[in-house]
């Protein structure tokens, strides 16, 4: 009786922590993708909200596959950049979905640069 006890109290944690993970994890990379998105506020606005006038494009609000795209372009050379083309090559693939998806998820700042035919989702 004992042992079945503690075979119940053992799975049933087991299934706790294992139902934890996921929201752990979803958590941690949400952190992690506003780590990575703090590299582009120097020159992109903080998340992404250009403040515009000096002529880098704002982040916030882009589709998630025209910044996955345009991260490519820059990484393999096909689109010139004075700088870009180098940070791109700097980040795996997951972390560069990780950096689509949060931009995606912000709201773009009023009166900032916008993301050109991408912001209006003309861009596939």
């Amino acid at each position: 009786m004992k042992r079945s006890r503690y075979a119940a109290a053992a799975l049933s944690t087991l299934l706790a922590l294992g139902g934890g993970t996921t929201a752990a994890a979803a958590t941690s990379a949400t952190r992690q993708a506003g780590y990575l998105a703090a590299n582009c506020a120097n020159c992109h606005g903080t998340d992404g909200r250009s403040a515009g006038g000096g002529g880098m494009p704002g982040l916030a609000g882009l589709s998630s596959a025209y910044f996955v795209e345009q991260m490519r372009l820059f990484r393999d050379g096909k689109r010139q950049a004075t700088i870009m083309h180098q940070i791109a090559k700097g980040y795996t693939e997951e972390q560069v979905a990780a950096l689509a998806e949060y931009f995606a998820g912000q709201s773009a700042a009023p009166g900032g640069a916008q993301g050109g035919a991408a912001r209006a989702g003309a861009v596939k």
